[in-house]
């Protein structure tokens, strides 16, 4: 296995998800080593959530899956560039496609992505 540099994040790095189709940039998360690992030997991506302090199967609760196509590690082994298959059309907890869905404009925040899925029907609202 590929062993990556997970000391300079208090054991995370950042991974962040790509279109291997589009180059859309579709996410950014984090994976510790057991995420790192079961990346790797499943072929679907895993995250480390901070906000849930626990191990991630992308879509998991979704459907969402990210299958790994290619992955890409930086010249320092700290920060992971998965390109994936998004199943199910959006990578964002909100329904959007792409967690970016958003641009700054004019001081502000607009959206210009397009919502996928209710999230409130996905997760419960």
């Amino acid at each position: 296995m590929v062993e990556l540099d997970f000391k300079k994040l208090d054991g995370l790095v950042p991974v962040i998800a790509q279109d291997w189709r589009t180059g859309e940039v579709l996410m950014q998360a984090y994976a510790n080593p057991e995420a790192w690992r079961l990346t790797l030997e499943t072929g679907i991506v895993h995250y480390w959530s901070r906000s849930r302090n626990k191990l991630w199967k992308k879509g998991e609760s979704s459907g969402n899956l990210q299958k790994v196509k290619e992955i890409r590690v930086d010249c320092d082994e700290d920060c992971v560039l998965i390109k994936v298959e998004q199943i199910g059309g959006a990578a964002c907890h909100l329904g959007y496609r792409s967690c970016f869905h958003r641009k700054l404009e004019k001081g502000g925040l607009v959206v210009d992505g397009v919502q996928v899925f209710d999230p409130d029907k996905v997760y419960g609202g």
